[in-house]
């Protein structure tokens, strides 16, 4: 393990980690499925998710009888850890480790714990899945990588936090998308949304229609891939209201995406800013104003002061 400093908002070129990128996200879609099969249904797919921590992502607490484990992916001494609420731990090195790999030994350590859980092997929002016990493809981890992601997920987490104390209406937890593979944060006008289309490559139509069944305005962090193959901070509302693509957003840098539908500030451009997360900040500001008012939210009634440690929010 280096011990060498981090620097504050680090490289990470798609091309550079691209197989470790593809193995990680399979395992992330492992242990999030099986937070999905023993938690019970929250709006939005809010129980799906897994959360940053000090060392990496993880489920937070998963109920199991009269005890709770939780699953860690840990990015810092790059092992997978199994941990219970009665003192119990199982855990192994990412290193080395195929889809297949890290599927059986998941699963062979939950048995150890007493805890029966069955997944849908399939892997959901990717191409030309291949069920997690037979896909020997994917082996590959970068430990110098992930450590990056790891850093940018961390700064990514507490300015996506900051942003969200500006906002008294129905907001998201900062939560992990292991389907998409990105770092969310979604506010709500209150309105219901016309039903959603679906059409989600391998996601349940169902789960598209629920997810989107009130009006949003969600920005995220994402490594990338296709059309935008590179990490970026993204926003997108829906439904799309009449002129929110062409509104002017901040910082310059930050532009609409057609391919995608969505207003994208690539992740380099934060990275070498005077001052990232300032720029981050008015990135997420400045693409939430361009939903509420192209909306026509009821801005006054939703919005409030940036919360400060310690200090009361004024009424």
């Amino acid at each position: 393990m280096s011990n060498a400093p981090q620097v504050p908002w680090p490289e990470l070129p798609t091309a550079a980690w691209r197989e470790t990128y593809a193995t990680l996200h399979l395992w992330t879609q492992i242990i999030g499925k099986i937070r999905l099969a023993r938690s019970p249904w929250l709006n939005h797919s809010w129980h799906v998710v897994l959360y940053v921590s000090a060392r990496g992502l993880t489920t937070s607490p998963i109920p199991d009888r009269s005890r709770t484990f939780q699953i860690d992916l840990d990015f810092i001494d790059h092992a997978l850890r199994i941990s219970t609420s009665d003192g119990a731990q199982r855990q192994f090195a990412l290193a080395g480790q195929s889809v297949a790999g890290f599927y059986a030994g998941v699963m062979a350590a939950l048995a150890e714990l007493g805890i029966d859980v069955a997944i849908d092997e399939m892997p959901n929002e990717l191409p030309d899945p291949v069920r997690f016990s037979l896909d020997h493809q994917h082996a590959t981890y970068d430990p110098d990588a992930v450590r990056r992601l790891f850093q940018i997920l961390v700064n990514a987490d507490q300015v996506f936090k900051q942003f969200r104390t500006g906002f008294l209406g129905k907001a998201s937890p900062v939560h992990f998308f292991w389907g998409s593979f990105d770092l969310a944060v979604t506010r709500f006008s209150g309105r219901r949304a016309p039903r959603h289309p679906g059409g989600v490559p391998h996601l349940s139509d169902d789960v598209a229609c629920e997810a989107y069944s009130h009006e949003v305005s969600s920005a995220g962090f994402w490594p990338g891939s296709g059309a935008v193959d590179y990490p970026a901070f993204y926003c997108y509302a829906y439904p799309e209201p009449a002129g929110f693509r062409t509104a002017g957003v901040r910082p310059a840098a930050a532009f609409f995406s057609e391919a995608l539908g969505e207003f994208i500030l690539p992740y380099d451009a934060v990275r070498t800013a005077a001052e990232p997360d300032k720029a981050l900040l008015e990135f997420l500001q400045s693409t939430y104003e361009a939903a509420a008012d192209a909306a026509k939210w009821d801005r006054d009634a939703l919005e409030c002061a940036p919360g400060q440690p310690r200090r009361v929010r004024a009424i």
